[in-house]
């Protein structure tokens, strides 16, 4: 199966600062709205699962050092949006670091939420190493 051409393709390099996550976020957002996404994922599915990706990026795999970068490239066209987040940091096992928070040793923490969100969100959720750290988001478009 051929895949359907890119409506839009985002590649953006930032330093490890929370600051710049929502203006990615909204930007492929805006892309996802061009090319009629559902308003559920518009609204929640794609901000809150980019939004944790990029964070855990920031936070976790570059320690918030501001000497790394975290690379986002957006693949959006009428079938799906495809996301890859690439930090600087060792990496982590996937099904390993995904809680779930609903259990009572978790109930009260105040993070390890994102993978769990992204996992819940997303079509699909993977994690592999280039050189970085990369966790790819798939969201298939109805």
């Amino acid at each position: 199966m051929e895949a359907a051409p890119a409506l839009a393709e985002l590649n953006v390099r930032i330093p490890s600062d929370v600051q710049y996550i929502a203006d990615i976020v909204d930007e492929v957002v805006r892309r996802c709205a061009a090319a009629e996404f559902p308003r559920r994922h518009l609204t929640l599915n794609v901000p809150v699962a980019l939004t944790e990706a990029i964070s855990n990026a920031i936070l976790r795999g570059n320690g918030e050092e501001l000497s790394r970068s975290v690379h986002v490239r957006a693949r959006v066209d009428t079938v799906r949006l495809e996301v890859e987040v690439r930090d600087e940091g060792d990496g982590f096992d996937l099904d390993l670091c995904t809680a779930d928070p609903t259990t009572a040793d978790n109930l009260v923490r105040e993070d390890g939420r994102g993978l769990f969100l992204m996992r819940s969100l997303m079509d699909r959720v993977e994690r592999y190493s280039d050189g970085g750290n990369v966790v790819r988001l798939i969201l298939h478009r109805p």
